[in-house]
């Protein structure tokens, strides 16, 4: 059977190639197009479009570049038209897939399915309605969210979490990879402007903390963003460029070995948790008190890290807009550079988080109930 996936990230790319893998092992004719990233192209297929050409965030960089979004989006449909699928597999990205989702259903191209929900329950709860009318099933990774779903008389199906099987699968091949954990992370965004916005005020922050001194400083590199991003911002910072390494593509070794970390929100403070590495989680945003006021009045949630979201309370320090400061930063992240009370704490929270996430096997249950609903199509043609 033909597929068409779309992803708009980093991470997306990393569930997406998963999710592929799998569905070759249950349909080994599976033929893949895509708008997606360097991991769907190790798996195999046409890639039609690298997601760091659409990979744009906030209002501003969204606007400036929206002609280029636009054209994307229409290329994306016409060779959706042209390729004719027998589905087509949306990862995360709404403001972009939602449309597509949309185009397909009105034209009847194929069934529509969603892996990786788009995160309504925090903004834009009025995406249920495109949901509900574009998307044929619904495939989530945070556990809390069936119940959101069901809330809204939406039907949406818990696969277990992708990141549980990505940070499994690296440990079980690095068993000895967390042996010493004397690194200090730094996990500034995977888009540009996020990188921009937060890592120069990371590194101010380290450079003023005696007791960060004797642990190495490590920045993890976006795949889709140069070393040259990096090394002008570590200039700006005043940092000793000797003390700091910029590590690509190595992520996952890098928390294996770190003791502490600085996260932006996303995935990362996921992954962070999985490997136990206690952390700060800080997003820095221009005119932070608008921003912090705003979030209040538009986000339907209490916390923004998926750490936090996922246990329900806060486990990691959350320093958003105007509260990513160098005292605020300082005080978060210097308890958890020891062995203390707060550190501990941290990690009992982690346990819990973990505990409610599940097991492994993501991709391959999403992967089943496509290929089961794709066969039960064929079957009743």
């Amino acid at each position: 059977m033909k597929y068409f996936l779309i992803v708009g990230e980093a991470s997306g790319d990393l569930h997406a190639a998963a999710l592929m893998r799998q569905l070759r092992a249950g349909d080994a004719e599976a033929d893949f197009r895509f708008y997606g990233g360097d991991q769907m192209k190790a798996v195999g297929g046409t890639c039609l479009c690298h997601y760091k050409d659409l990979a744009y965030m906030g209002i501003w960089p969204v606007l400036r570049h929206l002609p280029t979004i636009l054209k994307g989006m229409r290329r994306c449909c016409r060779a959706i038209e042209d390729y004719r699928p027998d589905a087509v597999v949306l990862v995360d990205y709404p403001g972009f897939n939602l449309k597509v989702a949309r185009y397909v259903h009105e034209r009847g191209i194929c069934p529509v399915y969603y892996y990786i929900s788009p995160k309504i329950w925090a903004w834009k709860e009025y995406r249920i309605k495109q949901l509900r009318a574009y998307v044929d099933r619904l495939y989530s990774i945070l556990p809390f969210e069936p119940d959101y779903f069901r809330s809204l008389d939406y039907d949406a199906t818990y696969v277990g979490n992708p990141t549980v099987d990505e940070v499994s699968a690296f440990r079980a091949a690095h068993p000895d990879g967390e042996s010493e954990r004397n690194y200090l992370a730094l996990l500034p965004g995977s888009r540009r402007q996020e990188v921009k916005k937060n890592l120069e005020r990371m590194l101010r922050v380290v450079n003023q903390m005696p007791a960060a001194d004797a642990l190495r400083l490590a920045i993890a590199q976006a795949p889709a963003l140069p070393r040259t991003l990096y090394d002008d911002i570590i200039r700006r910072s005043g940092i000793d460029p000797e003390r700091v390494e910029v590590v690509a593509n190595q992520t996952y070794p890098l928390l294996a070995k770190s003791y502490a970390a600085l996260v932006t929100s996303g995935t990362a403070t996921l992954e962070t948790c999985l490997f136990r590495v206690p952390q700060v989680v800080a997003y820095f945003a221009s005119f932070g008190i608008l921003i912090r006021m705003a979030k209040k009045i538009i986000l339907k949630v209490k916390f923004i890290s998926l750490v936090n979201l996922v246990a329900g309370r806060e486990v990691v320090r959350e320093l958003i807009a105007d509260e990513m400061n160098v005292g605020n930063l300082r005080a978060a992240l210097t308890p958890l550079l020891g062995d203390t009370p707060e550190r501990r704490e941290m990690l009992a929270g982690y346990d819990d988080v973990i505990a409610r996430l599940g097991p492994a096997g993501a991709p391959q249950r999403a992967a089943a109930d496509i290929l089961a609903r794709l066969k039960e199509k064929q079957t009743n043609a």
